[in-house]
């Protein structure tokens, strides 16, 4: 068994479950938030809140974790290209790790909500601001997760590493995720372009995550 690719297949499964778990703790990675609703989830369930928290940190950290198991298993091929899939994904991890500093501030902001009686509004105008912030980082992120999902599946079509359909159906679902999230980035009201992508990348990691684990036990 080829342990780097083994892991870089379960990496890929991994990423999309703390993610989804994330979500069922309440953290939202995607999408309009309401931040009078947030804060008395918060007050409501600050465990809950701070477990979500955790997860998608962690989940942050698969991603790193991903790029340097990509990197050692499939760089040989093209170190150039490896390398850009590498740095690119890991400033997409690193940017949205960053960014839960300000994020992780709402727990303080949900307490003085719930004592408050006159700063309320005040309170509601901070927490639309981290969430405006938040959805630009990810945004941003999502740039660099887009050029570098396309270096490793331009990799795979190229060198013929994986099916050819898994690293055609990379290079189109990134091109389009990422030309969503540049449009977006300027235009936040146009989301069409974003959110299909955004589906085809789920389905592309799904589905390479599965074939990985499983090549990595055939190969010799």
């Amino acid at each position: 068994m080829n342990i780097e690719i083994w892991l870089s297949g379960f990496f890929f499964l991994f990423i999309i479950i703390t993610n989804m778990a994330s979500n069922v703790f309440g953290y939202k990675t995607v999408g309009d938030v309401d931040a009078e609703a947030q804060l008395q989830f918060i007050n409501k369930s600050p465990t809950k809140f701070k477990i979500g928290v955790v997860i998608i940190l962690i989940e942050h950290l698969g991603i790193i974790s991903l790029a340097i198991s990509l990197f050692i298993a499939f760089s040989p091929y093209n170190i150039i290209i490896g390398i850009i899939w590498c740095v690119s994904r890991i400033i997409e991890a690193l940017i949205q790790v960053y960014d839960k500093k300000s994020y992780w501030s709402l727990f303080n902001i949900a307490l003085k909500y719930s004592s408050s009686s006159i700063e309320k509004d005040v309170l509601i105008d901070s927490s639309n601001r981290i969430f405006k912030t938040k959805k630009f980082r990810f945004t941003i992120a999502q740039l660099f997760f887009s050029i570098g999902t396309l270096g490793y599946s331009m990799l795979f079509v190229i060198y013929g590493v994986t099916p050819l359909f898994i690293g055609w159906f990379g290079i189109v679902a990134s091109i389009l995720y990422g030309l969503g999230s540049g449009i977006f980035l300027r235009k936040t009201h146009i989301k069409v372009l974003w959110s299909i992508g955004g589906l085809l990348i789920l389905i592309f990691e799904l589905i390479l995550g599965i074939w990985l684990l499983w090549y990595s036990v055939i190969i010799p």
